[in-house]
C-alpha cells in the first residue's frame, strides 16, 4: 500500500501534469524563484502517445534553456534534413545551422519527459508522481486559490496557491473544472497508427503524402525509427476490424511502396499504437486564478508533428505571465498564444482533411515553413518584447501566405 503523501499547505503555483508542457512550465517558474508544486497521476518515465519530432522552435527552446547537451547525451540522433515525398516526387530540405542549433531531434517521450522533470526539480520545483488533482479550491469571490489532490490510496490534501495551471492533456480535468470553453474548434482529424522499428535505415525526417493517406519516418533513440501512417478516421474504424497491423501495412504501401518494402525487412520492437483522431481546438487559456498550457489549452492534429513544439513555446509564454502574476499578463499570454497559433492551426486543418491534391499539399507545407520561421523569430525576441515580437512574426506569416 502506498504511503500517504504530504505537502506544504501553500505554494506560489500548482502545475497539474508533468509531461512536456507542465514540466517545462514548472522549470521556468522555479528558475524565476516561484515556489511551485507539480503533480502527475502517472509514473515518471511512462511513455505517451507521440511521434516525437521536434521542430526548430522546440530545439531552439531546449538550447536556450541549456538542455540540449542532456538530450544529446541520451543518444538522441541529430536530424539534419527533412525529405517530403509527394507520390514519386522528393523534395529534400537541409536543416541549416542557425541561432546556435545545427540539427533537429526526435527524442522518445521516455527520454524527453524525465529530462524536463529533472530540470524542473533541479531548479527547485517540488515534483510528485502518482497524485491527481480532483478538485479546485475557490475563495469567497469564486477565484481559484488552490487544488484538492488525491494520492494513490485516495487520501485527499488541500493545497493553496494563487494560480493552478492545467497541463493535463486533451481531456484536461482542470479545463473541465474551470469550465474553460473551446473558443476555436477544428473540423478535421486524422487517425494515426505508429510503431518503432529496428533496422530501418533512413537519414533525417521523411514525410510521405498521397491522396487520402500520409506517413512519417522519424529517427529516435536506441536506433529506432518511429514510423506512423495517417488516414481518415472513418476508414480507420471501418478497416480496423481486420486487424491493426494489416491496416498499418496496407496504408504504408499506399503512402510509399518503396518504404513499405524496406519496412518488410525491419522489425517492430513493440506492439503498434493508435490514435483514432479528434478535431483540434483552442480553449480559453486563463481565468481568475487558473491557466491552461499544452494540449489542455491547444491541440491540433498530429499530422504536422508540431505538438511538442507548441507545448514548449507556450510553456515559456505562460511562465513569463505567471511570474508577472496579474490577470492582464495572463490575458496577454492567451493573446500571444492565439496569434502565433492560428496560422498553423488553419493549415493543419486543411492537411488533416485530406481534401487536397499534391500541389495543394506542397503549397501548404511551404506555408507551414513560413509560419515556423515566424515562430522561431518570436522565440528569439522573447527577452525583448514578447507581445510585439509575436505580432510581427504572425503578421509576417500572414503576409507571406
Amino acid at each position: 500500500m502506498q504511503a500517504q503523501i504530504s505537502f506544504p499547505a501553500r505554494y506560489d503555483a500548482i502545475v497539474v501534469g508533468a509531461r512536456v508542457a507542465g514540466a517545462a512550465t514548472a522549470m521556468l517558474l522555479a528558475r524565476a524563484g516561484v515556489r511551485v508544486l507539480v503533480v502527475d497521476r502517472a509514473r515518471l518515465g511512462d511513455d505517451a502517445l507521440s511521434t516525437h519530432a521536434l521542430m526548430r522552435g522546440a530545439v531552439l527552446q531546449l538550447h536556450r534553456w541549456g538542455l540540449l547537451p542532456a538530450l544529446e547525451a541520451a543518444g538522441t540522433p541529430p536530424i539534419r534534413s527533412a525529405t517530403f515525398h509527394y507520390a514519386e516526387e522528393e523534395i529534400q530540405v537541409a536543416i541549416k545551422p542557425r541561432d546556435g542549433i545545427d540539427a533537429l531531434y526526435a527524442p522518445r517521450r521516455t527520454v524527453l519527459d524525465p529530462l524536463l522533470v529533472r530540470a524542473a526539480a533541479a531548479a527547485g520545483a517540488h515534483v510528485v508522481h502518482g497524485v491527481s488533482a480532483v478538485g479546485l479550491v475557490r475563495d469567497a469571490r469564486g477565484r481559484v486559490s488552490g487544488a484538492v489532490l488525491a494520492d494513490g490510496d485516495g487520501s485527499l490534501t488541500r493545497v493553496e496557491a494563487p494560480i493552478v495551471i492545467g497541463a493535463d492533456g486533451i481531456r484536461s480535468p482542470i479545463a473541465r473544472m474551470t469550465g474553460a470553453p473551446v473558443e476555436r474548434a477544428g473540423r478535421s482529424a486524422t487517425a494515426v497508427i505508429y510503431g518503432h522499428l529496428v533496422g530501418l535505415a533512413l537519414d533525417g525526417y521523411h514525410w510521405y503524402y498521397r491522396p487520402g493517406v500520409g506517413a512519417g519516418a522519424i529517427p529516435t533513440n536506441d536506433g529506432r525509427t518511429c514510423l506512423f501512417v495517417a488516414l481518415p478516421p472513418a476508414r480507420f474504424l471501418h478497416e480496423l476490424r481486420g486487424g491493426i497491423e494489416p491496416l498499418y501495412r496496407r496504408v504504408l504501401a499506399e503512402a510509399d511502396p518503396e518504404l513499405a518494402r524496406a519496412v518488410a525487412h525491419a522489425r517492430l520492437d513493440a506492439k503498434l499504437r493508435s490514435f483514432p483522431g479528434t478535431p483540434g481546438f483552442l480553449r480559453r487559456a486563463w481565468g481568475p486564478g487558473w491557466a491552461l498550457v499544452g494540449d489542455a489549452g491547444y491541440f491540433k492534429d498530429p499530422l504536422t508533428a508540431h505538438g511538442i513544439t507548441d507545448a514548449l513555446r507556450d510553456a515559456e509564454l505562460l511562465a513569463r505571465a505567471a511570474v508577472t502574476g496579474t490577470d492582464a499578463a495572463l490575458a496577454a499570454y492567451q493573446a500571444v498564444r492565439d496569434e502565433v497559433s492560428l496560422g498553423l492551426f488553419e493549415v493543419t486543418e486543411r492537411i488533416a482533411s485530406f481534401a487536397w491534391d499534391l500541389d495543394q499539399a506542397k503549397r501548404d507545407h511551404q506555408l507551414i515553413a513560413r509560419h515556423m520561421a515566424g515562430e522561431a523569430e518570436m522565440l528569439l525576441a522573447l527577452d525583448r518584447d514578447p507581445i510585439e515580437a509575436a505580432s510581427r512574426a504572425a503578421g509576417a506569416g500572414a503576409m507571406s501566405a
